[in-house]
């Protein structure tokens, strides 16, 4: 599901649990190659982290906020704090490892 600027309090920053959030945008071709990735990770992890999209056209706020510079990027939230980035196509086998820190 997406996120924007305006349900990034109540979605990511005031979320019980680990949240993975990637920033993206749609003509993003390394994100594009990522997603079938966050999908499998969603389903593998459900119930214990919640997954969310921040297209970075859309919702530039946070975007800044957060001084995304490349797409992908990958954050991992807890308790509205950032914890972790991953940034790049990176292996799934790479993001499991840094969201099972967080579990």
């Amino acid at each position: 599901p997406a996120v924007t600027d305006e349900t990034w309090q109540s979605l990511v920053l005031n979320a019980d649990g680990p949240v993975l959030v990637e920033f993206w945008a749609p003509w993003c071709g390394p994100c594009r190659m990522i997603d079938p990735v966050i999908g499998e990770l969603a389903q593998q992890y459900a119930g214990k982290l919640k997954c969310f999209k921040l297209n970075t056209d859309d919702s530039p706020l946070i975007a800044s906020q957060y001084g995304i510079r490349s797409i992908p990027t990958l954050m991992i939230f807890l308790n509205g704090e950032k914890k972790d980035a991953v940034i790049g196509a990176v292996p799934k086998t790479t993001l499991s490892a840094s969201i099972e820190r967080f579990l």
